[in-house]
Parts: C-alpha cells; sequence; structure tokens
C-alpha cells in the first residue's frame, strides 16, 4: 500500500465542485488582483482569529519581513527566536537587517524554551518570534508576561498553526501580532502561495498595507520603500472556500494523531506531547527515535511517506554556520538528529493508518533484534 506523507490531491477532490465553482467565479470576474475576496478573507481570518485586523500577503515568509519592518526592527536590533524552525523564521529577521538570537527549545515540545528567554534579552532586543512548531502553540502566556516586563514586541510564527488555540485563545490572537502561510501543506493550504498577518493595532496593520503595495496607498503616489507582496484572488476564493471546513479537518487530525498514539504506544519510540491547556492541531505528527535513519529507510522501502523535520537547525544552517559557529544549545543538538514525520491528513482512512503503525512496528522491531 502506497501512502503518502500528505495527500493534497485527497483534499482536493472531497471539495472539486466548490473548489471549481469559486475559481470559475474570479476567472469571470476579471478581478485579480486585491479584489472582494482578498477583503472577505481578511475579514474572515480575522473573525476566526479573534482578531480586530488581518492583512493578507504574497506568503508567510513576507508576511514575517513586513510585520517586522512594520514594527521598525532592522539593523542594530536583535529578535529572539528559536533554531528549530523552518528557515524563514530566521531569514525574515535577517532581510530586515536585524540580528537572530536562538534559544534552546523545550524537549518535549519542541517549541522554544520560555524559561531560558529572559538571559538571551539585552539592550538591543526587540521582539521575540516564537514558533507553534508543527501545530502546537508556544507557551504564550509565559511568553508575554517576558515580553511585558522587558516592553518587548511578540510577533507568533502561527503558519503551521492556524486553528490551534491556548488557553481558549486562537493562534493568531495571542502576541501582538502574527503570521500565517497558505502554502499548499498547511493545514489551510492554497493552490499556490499565500500568507496572513493577524493584528488588534489598526497603525500597524494600516502600514503593512502600504508595505505590501511598493509603499502606496495611493496608486502611483508612493510614501515609503516597500514590497510588491499581494494575495491574488484565485488564491483567497479557494481560502474562503477551505476556511469553512478548517475546523472538521483539525478535529480530524487530532483524532488520528490520538490514534497513532494507541497504535504505537509501547514501541520504544516517542509518540508528540501535546499540553493540557492547548488545542494542538497537529500539522505534522512527529516521532523521535535514536536510530531515524533505519527508520526512514524502512519507511520508504515500504512506500510510506515520511520526512526529516528538521535536518539541521537553524543556526547550523550554511547561511549562518559562520557568526553562531560558536553557539552549543543542548536540547536542540540531540533533537534534530532523530525527529521525522510519519503520514498524517484529514482524508486518511484507518486502513491506511493501522497499515502504517503495523509496518512501523515491524520496523521497530527489527532495528530491535
Amino acid at each position: 500500500m502506497k501512502i503518502p506523507l500528505i495527500d493534497l490531491r485527497a483534499g482536493y477532490l472531497s471539495l472539486q465542485d466548490e473548489i471549481n465553482s469559486a475559481v470559475t467565479s474570479v476567472l469571470s470576474s476579471g478581478n485579480y488582483i486585491l479584489g472582494p475576496n482578498v477583503q472577505a478573507l481578511e475579514k474572515e481570518i480575522a473573525d476566526y482569529c479573534g482578531t480586530k485586523f488581518a492583512v493578507s500577503v504574497a506568503n508567510g515568509t513576507d508576511a514575517l519581513v513586513l510585520c517586522l519592518d512594520a514594527y521598525g526592527i532592522g539593523p542594530g536590533d536583535e529578535v529572539i527566536t528559536t533554531p528549530y524552525s523552518f528557515f524563514a523564521t530566521a531569514e525574515a529577521i535577517s532581510r530586515v537587517g536585524a540580528t537572530p538570537v536562538f534559544v534552546d527549545i523545550d524537549e518535549a515540545s519542541y517549541n522554544i524554551d520560555y524559561k531560558k528567554i529572559e538571559n538571551s534579552i539585552t539592550k538591543r532586543t526587540k521582539a521575540i518570534l516564537p514558533v507553534h512548531l508543527f501545530g502546537q502553540p508556544a507557551p504564550m502566556d509565559n511568553i508575554m508576561d517576558i515580553a511585558n516586563r522587558y516592553n518587548l514586541i511578540v510577533i507568533e510564527d502561527a503558519c503551521q498553526a492556524i486553528g490551534a488555540s491556548f488557553r481558549g485563545r486562537k493562534t493568531g490572537s495571542l502576541g501582538h501580532a502574527a503570521c500565517f502561510s497558505f502554502f499548499p501543506t498547511k493545514n489551510l493550504g492554497g493552490y499556490g502561495d499565500g500568507g496572513m498577518i493577524t493584528t488588534n493595532n489598526e497603525e500597524l496593520a494600516g502600514r503593512i498595507r502600504i508595505l505590501r503595495a511598493h509603499g502606496s496607498s495611493k496608486k502611483y503616489y508612493n510614501s515609503i520603500i516597500g514590497y510588491n507582496s499581494r494575495l491574488d484572488e484565485l488564491q483567497a476564493a479557494i481560502l474562503r472556500v477551505k476556511l469553512g471546513h478548517l475546523d472538521s479537518w483539525n478535529e480530524a487530525r487530532r483524532v488520528k494523531a490520538e490514534r497513532y498514539n494507541n497504535l504505537l504506544q509501547g514501541q520504544g519510540i516517542k509518540l508528540p506531547e501535546a499540553g493540557s491547556e492547548l488545542e494542538h492541531v497537529y500539522h505534522l505528527y512527529i516521532l523521535r527515535h535514536p536510530k531515524r535513519a533505519e527508520i526512514i529507510e524502512g519507511l520508504q522501502n515500504r512506500q510510506i511517506g515520511c520526512g526529516i523535520y528538521y535536518p539541521l537547525p537553524l543556526h547550523r544552517q550554511e547561511a549562518y554556520m559562520l557568526e553562531y559557529s560558536d553557539i552549543y544549545l543542548p536540547v536542540v543538538e540531540a533533537v534534530y538528529k532523530e525527529t521525522f514525520a510519519i503520514p498524517l491528513f484529514p482524508e486518511m482512512t484507518d486502513e491506511q493508518q493501522t497499515f502504517v503503525a503495523a509496518e512501523l512496528g515491524k520496523i521497530l522491531e527489527e532495528i530491535e533484534r
């Protein structure tokens, strides 16, 4: 049985008529950039996350860059973040001219360890950029408490966690601003790139709207140096259809994650740990084992999709090696060599899941012989 890590085609087929209708409507309208679907999606995302404003941009990386820029963060500033994330988290900080400051992670959740943040704060620190990794919210109450004591900005990298919640509040509303990605593999994914920034700060939202359109609030009149970062109507229309199904998809992910937990319990592999005060949305179902290479090979031989998340922490990437060569973060140094993902997606059948768990069990048995 061949099983992908995520089945995007199955997701499309489940909504084929709705998606096709939305796309046809946009094509026939002749309105393709910053039109009514973009405006409607921004309002719907703001309402969904529980914020006053949402501003769409071209992708999740641009969301991070524009948000940092709109806050005036740049050369000479430091932004505290996690080394265990997709490269864009640190890349955005560097792109605006600021310096990423990497703090080690919590071994249970893989999110930034809030207990280690305070020791990294200096007079140059302007912001904290926590990542809600793999769909699990970071400990935002603790992070916001630190930020309030030191007068720091908190920008959530929520690109993997739309719909997740912490103590009853959804990601996107937990910091001063938040950034989302609509890359196709995300829990709410388009059929191309897309991104969104949420906030309760009207001034910030207004500045991002100007930045995304070449620094212009009136066509051909440019008040600041900006970007070309706009979500197109086609993606907005598709995302509006899919947003209506997001909660049921996330619930399906939770159910399947719990089923995996039961199937894999007691087999000598570290399962995901979800905090008691949050709702995880399992963007990825992450396992950990010291013999990852053998497990990956076994899964690939059985045509079971899998992925290594992440093969290198950010401070070990070539782009940062010289600057951070003397940094040693013990938890992430151990974790990144052992973590990997197995298939989990809303349309996954019980038969598929049982097969994956059974085959993984066989692989683990073989490894231990």
